[in-house]
């Protein structure tokens, strides 16, 4: 445990850090209101810091700069508790794509870090409803809508006219036998090879099948990225082999699924400073990250990426709040 002062002196290091990118030296400190003490028991007192590992001392700088362990006692011991952060989004009603990239991109801007959202797991979405459309005489489209508000949609183009009362029976076949399964049950494939009908309409159902079945494939990938150019500008990278790291790891959407699946055991916020990160990408970084979903059940993860001298204060409260508005979204249209 630290005492009052040294608390003090760690929390005013860590926020000049984060503010100006520079070592904070005992000048600085002194200068500060909050701070009574004189530069020699501030020098003092910054050593006492260093020696616990918890200030890193640069260079030939007088300046200190926080370790990762230094952030992980500020962000347990230190950080005051603010109310929610008010991000300004209208969410109410979207399906959940439009949703899940507006959250992306306003937390983006609110915090200028890195913004990652992950839609829900492909288990929890069942479908509710479909709609079997004939476009045009030889093009018809299939309209899926989830039980979380996803709409995916897709266009047949057949070589021969299709007959109207067979794409009006395709629809309310469908939702009689898909309705409230779930994406991801073994059923589904069954469902859509029914032995039983006609030859016609097994063979039109076996035709539409890609609508649904393509569906499963791309429904339990979908992660939500914002802001890389942001952080790329608002922090330059002194080195380039972790920024480009980072960015394959991007590309490797697996890796980040994995990653931000390990938050979603968390009650609370999910912070990973530095060396805490598993990933070797993100060992020079910070993850902050957060929970939305169901009273009894997370479903998915909003979460900010950016440097260890990031603003953990409002990064918390940011992704709070983005979670708490996309909980809200989602108990609708459960």
């Amino acid at each position: 445990m630290l005492t009052p002062r040294q608390a003090l002196l760690l929390g005013k290091v860590v926020d000049g850090f984060a503010a100006t990118g520079q070592p904070v030296g005992s000048k600085t400190l002194a200068a500060d209101p909050d701070v009574t003490a004189g530069p020699s028991t501030i020098r003092n007192e910054l050593s006492a810091l260093e020696e616990n590992g918890l200030l890193a001392h640069p260079h030939t700088s007088a300046g200190r700069i926080p370790t990762d362990a230094g952030y992980r006692y500020y962000v347990d011991q230190l950080m005051p508790e603010a109310p929610r952060e008010a991000l300004g989004m209208s969410l109410v009603r979207r399906q959940v794509d439009e949703a899940m990239k507006v959250t992306t991109e306003t937390l983006s801007q609110v915090t200028n870090l890195l913004a990652l959202v992950t839609a829900p797991p492909i288990g929890t979405t069942t479908i509710r409803h479909i709609e079997v459309l004939l476009l045009q005489p030889q093009v018809l489209m299939v309209v899926v809508i989830t039980s979380t508000g996803g709409v995916s949609k897709k266009v047949f183009t057949f070589d021969r006219p299709v007959d109207a009362g067979l794409a009006d029976w395709a629809g309310e076949y469908l939702n009689d036998r898909l309705v409230s399964m779930g994406l991801g049950a073994r059923m589904l494939g069954s469902r859509l090879n029914d032995a039983s009908l006609p030859a016609t309409e097994r063979a039109f159902i076996t035709e539409l099948a890609p609508a649904f079945l393509e569906l499963v494939d791309t429904a339990d990938d979908s992660l939500y990225v914002d802001g890389a150019h942001r952080l790329v500008s608002e922090y330059r990278f002194q080195d380039v082999s972790q920024l480009n790291a980072l960015m394959e790891m991007l590309e490797r959407r697996v890796s980040m699924l994995g990653v931000l699946s390990t938050a979603l055991g968390s009650r609370n916020a999910y912070v990973r400073i530095g060396m805490e990160n598993p990933e070797p990408a993100l060992q020079g970084l910070s993850l902050v990250a957060a929970n939305y979903g169901l009273p009894q059940r997370n479903l998915g993860t909003v979460s900010v990426i950016g440097p260890t001298r990031m603003d953990y204060s409002r990064a918390i409260r940011s992704v709070r709040e983005a979670a708490h508005e996309l909980s809200r979204f989602v108990e609708e249209l459960y």
